[in-house]
């Protein structure tokens, strides 16, 4: 699903959201009931794609946890309404790469010490929001995140990596990395809600939002 530049998304009015964040916020990029169904979406694609594999779930926090979350309970559910029972394991890593809306030089990958259950495995790399040449000027560019994370993964050599996102954003430089699943093809925005945070705020938010000018000077650290 693809939303134009030009989509003017929802005014703010017409959702419930916290009270805190009013006046935070320019408007409704994604609601919450169509991220659900769209997220419902991808995991019947995967399912018919992973044949009798079982498979590992590597869940990027923190802005992944409630894709993943959502992700996974969907895939379990076609699987207990499936003549195939689908075998699932859940791991985590954390990248930090930045700060406030702009990036930092380097990516830091935190966590995941045992990934050593990814040896011949199915893996799904589930992200929220994946940013390639990333933090506005390299966001889907030359994949340097996702290029970092999946060198780090390969050394175990598992039998397949495919990658699932929510959110991937659309830059004059589409050229980087894309994911082998993804939900909404978005504007170059710095979105928050649905778990992406903005220096720990938002994350209580259920809608995809804009964040504004005054959110940003608000909770800027």
């Amino acid at each position: 699903i693809q939303i134009s530049d030009n989509w003017p998304g929802y005014s703010l009015d017409l959702f419930t959201y916290p009270q805190h964040y009013y006046g935070d916020l320019e408007y409704v990029l994604i609601p919450h009931g169509i991220i659900v169904d769209r997220t419902e979406r991808l995991a019947k694609d995967i399912m018919q794609d992973i044949g009798d594999n079982d498979i590992v779930v590597l869940c990027v926090l923190k802005g992944g946890y409630k894709f993943c979350a959502d992700l996974v309970e969907h895939i379990k559910n076609l699987s207990r309404n499936s003549e195939r029972f689908i075998s699932m394991k859940v791991d985590f890593v954390r990248l930090k790469s930045y700060h406030n809306d702009q990036s930092m030089q380097d990516m830091q990958i935190m966590g995941g010490d045992d990934l050593s259950k990814l040896t011949g495995k199915v893996s799904f790399l589930c992200f929220l929001l994946i940013l390639f040449f990333m933090f506005y000027k390299d966001i889907v560019g030359t994949g340097r995140t996702m290029k970092a994370l999946l060198n780090n993964i390969e050394k175990y050599k598992p039998k397949m990596i495919k990658v699932a996102s929510l959110l991937v954003k659309r830059t004059s430089r589409p050229d980087g990395y894309r994911p082998d699943y993804y939900g909404f093809e978005i504007p170059d925005l710095f979105v928050v809600g649905y778990a992406l945070d903005y220096n720990e705020h938002f994350r209580d938010l259920n809608h995809i939002c804009v964040i504004n000018d005054h959110g940003k000077a608000k909770y800027r650290v």
